[in-house]
């Protein structure tokens, strides 16, 4: 279980994070600036095949549905991306957002009023997120491991609430978010608040102390603690801020489609790690970028929404979001991985194969005879006396 660093703060001039090597951090951003390029690249290709299967592609009306179908996944890869930056992974924002999805449905229906119950959803959503902080953190365990059981316990919990029923009937001021796009604009809700999200989140990370930190924690957990930098308190809030995002991404879920089921979202987990790992940011920690992030939910959303406008089957999307998700592993982090398994590899070859060395203390000693060239230099030493042992000067041998 990691100490609490609440008794060892941060220097306020920095030097925990310079400490770990700033020349790792200016290594990534080169690296990132390489992949967001070839993001761009995939974009343009993306553009030119959407175009080539119809002309309605990045139509007004097309870009709203664009970015409608893609905003609550890319919400919540923003809070993901810093998880993961750090080192960690929560596999619960699906479950999460369909578990708020559900209570606000079931408080509507129990005549609580809209905001009220959108506050208690935010409120459980932050619960929630705690749990799993408090999971990782304080009590040590591997996150993969606890987001997968929360996943399985959310949407259990949401199933609990409401069962096979629906709750319908939300506000028409609300649900207006699912079909009319923001003023002036072909942008849908979502994705207006994705954007300024986006902007804020880019801030924190990119541009404040809190945002190296998170760095720091990737790149070498172990020295960032020791700098200074509160690593518990950090990923622990990083959590609670995913399920807050989480809970309110599952609001707009519901106003989108103007109902509450607790099987809202499913399997979106793959979608949220697809666009956070197709951003640029290292399942290993310690690199990544917002911008990457918002690239890659770009490219996602309109390379679907180009297959959806050549007829291909939704089986056949997912297939293709399954192999964006492999070559985001494997490009990005292929170097890494050889680096790794290189640093074991030698380890393994020095270990010794023969039988265990004698220790010193078991050999008897033994004089070494003198050279010629040694007796010629030292005439001073008596010769043996007439008769006597001439042995005497010879060490004993066992």
């Amino acid at each position: 279980m990691e100490p609490d660093l609440k008794s060892s703060p941060a220097p306020a001039d920095g030097s925990s994070w310079r400490a770990l090597g700033v020349g790792d951090i200016v290594a990534a951003g080169r690296w990132l600036i390489r992949w967001e390029l070839a993001l761009v690249g995939l974009l343009i290709l993306t553009f030119v095949y959407g175009r080539s299967q119809t002309p309605n592609f990045g139509s007004g009306t097309d870009i709203f549905f664009i970015g409608l179908n893609i905003g609550e996944i890319a919400i919540m890869a923003l809070p993901l991306s810093l998880i993961v930056i750090t080192g960690e992974i929560d596999l619960s924002v699906a479950s999460m957002l369909g578990l708020s999805s559900t209570l606000l449905g079931y408080l509507f229906e129990h005549k609580w009023s809209i905001w009220a119950a959108m506050a208690i959803v935010l409120l459980v959503g932050g619960a929630g997120g705690l749990l799993n902080g408090l999971l990782i953190t304080k009590l040590g365990l591997p996150s993969i491991a606890v987001t997968i059981g929360t996943l399985t316990l959310f949407r259990g919990v949401a199933e609990i609430i409401l069962g096979s029923s629906s709750v319908v009937g939300f506000p028409t001021s609300f649900t207006n978010i699912g079909i009319l796009p923001i003023s002036h604009t072909h942008l849908s809700y979502s994705t207006g608040i994705f954007l300024v999200m986006a902007l804020i989140f880019g801030v924190v990370l990119h541009a404040t102390p809190t945002g190296r930190s998170i760095y720091a924690i990737g790149l070498q957990p172990e020295t960032a603690f020791f700098s200074g930098i509160r690593v518990t308190r950090i990923k622990l809030w990083l959590y609670v801020i995913s399920g807050v995002i989480c809970a309110f991404a599952g609001i707009l879920w519901t106003f989108r489609f103007a109902t509450s089921r607790f099987d809202a979202g499913t399997g979106l987990e793959l979608s949220v790690v697809a666009v956070v790992l197709l951003g640029g940011v290292s399942i290993f920690g310690g690199r990544g970028s917002i911008i990457g992030v918002v690239l890659a939910a770009t490219v996602l959303a309109c390379f679907r929404d180009a297959l959806t406008l050549a007829n291909v089957s939704a089986q056949v999307q997912n297939i293709v979001t399954g192999g964006l998700l492999l070559v985001s592993v494997v490009v990005p982090n292929g170097g890494e991985a050889l680096r790794r398994l290189r640093r074991r590899l030698p380890g393994r070859r020095s270990a010794p194969r023969g039988p265990a060395p004698i220790a010193p203390s078991d050999i008897a000693p033994t004089a070494t005879p003198p050279t010629p060239t040694a007796a010629a230099a030292t005439p001073s030493v008596p010769a043996p006396a007439e008769g006597g042992d001439a042995t005497a000067h010879e060490a004993r041998r066992p």
